[in-house]
C-alpha cells in the first residue's frame, strides 16, 4: 500500500533562494499551460495535446525535459480532478453558481504550490541525509534534510516513485511516496464495533471511550481567537488566520492518529476485526441548530475513519463498514428499535426489556453485531451454477 513520508529540508540561504525561484517559475509556467489548455480544449486537454502545444515553450523558459513533462502532467491531472468532481456532484448540479464558476475559467496554481520530482530530478543519500535536486539555477547537491529515525528507515526500505517539493509557513518539505507491504489479513475471531460521534469521537463495543471534549474546548478557544483576529481586517490578520487554521487542522489530525492507532492495536492484539458505520453524506442527512452548524462541519469523523481503515490494512486487521441505520436506537439484547429508546443524547434505555447504558456504547455493540452477520455474507463462496 502507498503511504507518504514528510521530511524537512534545511537549505542554506543560497539553496533556499534557488528552490524559491524554481517553485515560482514552474508554477508560473503551469498557469500559462493551464490558460492555453483551457482556451484550446476547455476542461479536456490531454497530455498529448499539451505536450505538442507547450513543451517547446517550457524548454525555452529554461525548464529541463523532466520538469517540463511534470508541469504538463500537473495541469492535466488538475483538470482531470476537476472533471471528476463535477461528475460526482461535488460542485453542485448543472447550472449551479459554483459549478458555472469552476467551468468558466482556467485553473490557477499558487506561486508556492507543490511541484513533482521523479528520480531523474531528485536523488537521495540516506546515510548523509542529503538530497540532490534540480533547480532553475542548476543541480543543488548536499541539501540537508531531517526526519525521525522511523521515517528515515521507511524511506530507506520502501521509497518508490515521485516526491513533491513543498513550501509551507517559511519551511521547505519533501513529501516522498513509499510502497509499504501489507501484512497478511487474518480470519477474525470476533469484531470491535466503533461508533463515531461529536462529543465522543470514538466509542468501541468494549466500552473504551475516546472523548472529544478536549478537542471541542480547543476548537471553541480557536473560534474565539479567530473572531478577535477577523475584527482587525488587516492583511497580517488574514495571514495569521491561515496559520492558525493549519495549526488547528494538524492538532485534530494528531488526535485522530492517536485514536486510530489505539483501536487498531487492540484489534490486532486480540485477533479481532474492526467495524465502522458508513457515514457518507451524513452532513446532508442530519439537520442541526444554527449554533451547532460550525461544530458539525468541523467534526473530523471522515478522517478518523480513513485513518482506522489504512492502519488496519497495513496491520492485516480485517475491516468492514456496516449500515448505520438506527444503531443508537436499537436494543442489542431484544432487537426493539424505537426513538424513545434514547431519552437523552448520552443515555439508552430499552422500552421493552429495560436494558440501559451509555448510548454510544450501545451503538458500538450494534455495529459489532452487524459486522458479525455482514462478514458471513462478504466471505460467502459463490454459488455453484445449476
Amino acid at each position: 500500500m502507498k503511504i507518504v513520508v514528510q521530511v524537512k529540508l534545511v537549505p542554506d540561504e543560497a539553496q533556499a533562494l534557488a528552490l524559491e525561484r524554481t517553485l515560482h517559475t514552474v508554477n508560473e509556467c503551469a498557469n500559462r499551460v493551464s490558460a492555453g489548455s483551457f482556451e484550446a480544449y476547455r476542461l479536456k486537454g490531454s497530455v498529448k495535446d499539451l505536450r505538442s502545444m507547450a513543451y517547446g515553450e517550457l524548454k525555452a523558459r529554461g525548464l529541463g525535459a523532466q520538469a517540463a513533462q511534470h508541469v504538463i502532467k500537473r495541469v492535466v491531472d488538475a483538470y482531470t480532478t476537476l472533471r471528476a468532481g463535477i461528475r460526482a456532484g461535488n460542485l453542485g448540479p448543472q447550472g449551479s453558481r459554483r459549478r458555472r464558476k469552476a467551468e468558466s475559467k482556467a485553473i490557477v496554481f499558487r506561486a508556492d504550490a507543490a511541484h513533482t520530482y521523479d528520480d531523474r530530478c531528485l536523488s537521495w543519500n540516506y546515510d548523509a541525509q542529503t538530497v540532490s535536486i534540480w533547480t532553475m539555477d542548476g543541480r543543488l547537491k548536499n541539501v540537508r534534510f531531517v526526519c525521525s529515525a522511523k521515517a528515515l528507515k521507511r524511506l530507506t526500505e520502501y521509497r518508490q516513485g515521485e516526491s513533491d517539493l513543498m513550501f509551507r509557513d517559511g519551511k521547505w518539505f519533501l513529501i516522498a511516496t513509499c510502497e509499504v507491504p501489507q501484512a497478511r489479513r487474518y480470519e477474525p475471531k470476533d469484531w470491535i464495533g466503533v461508533d463515531r460521534g461529536i462529543n465522543n469521537l470514538a466509542t468501541t463495543s468494549d466500552g473504551d471511550n475516546h472523548c472529544g471534549r478536549r478537542l471541542d474546548r480547543y476548537r471553541r478557544r480557536q473560534a474565539r481567537k479567530r473572531a478577535e483576529i477577523q475584527a482587525k481586517r488587516t492583511r497580517s490578520a488574514k495571514q495569521l488566520l491561515k496559520r492558525r487554521a493549519r495549526r488547528e487542522s494538524r492538532h485534530a489530525t494528531h488526535i485522530n492518529h492517536r485514536i486510530s492507532k489505539t483501536v487498531v492495536a487492540v484489534a490486532q492484539r486480540t485477533e479481532r476485526g474492526i467495524a465502522l458505520e458508513q457515514l457518507q453524506g451524513i452532513r446532508e442527512r442530519v439537520t442541526v441548530r444554527r449554533d451547532q452548524r460550525a461544530r458539525q462541519s468541523s467534526w473530523p469523523f471522515r478522517q478518523l475513519g480513513e485513518f482506522i481503515a489504512y492502519k488496519a490494512r497495513r496491520a492485516g486487521v480485517p475491516f468492514i463498514e456496516v449500515d448505520p441505520a438506527y444503531t443508537s436506537q436499537r436494543c442489542p439484547r431484544c432487537g426493539h428499535t424505537d426513538k424513545a429508546n434514547r431519552p437523552a443524547r448520552d443515555r439508552f434505555q430499552c422500552r421493552r426489556c429495560g436494558l440501559a447504558g451509555p448510548a454510544d456504547h450501545v451503538a458500538g455493540v450494534n455495529v459489532r453485531d452487524r459486522a458479525r452477520s455482514a462478514w458471513v455474507f462478504v466471505n460467502m463462496p459463490d454459488p455453484v451454477p445449476a
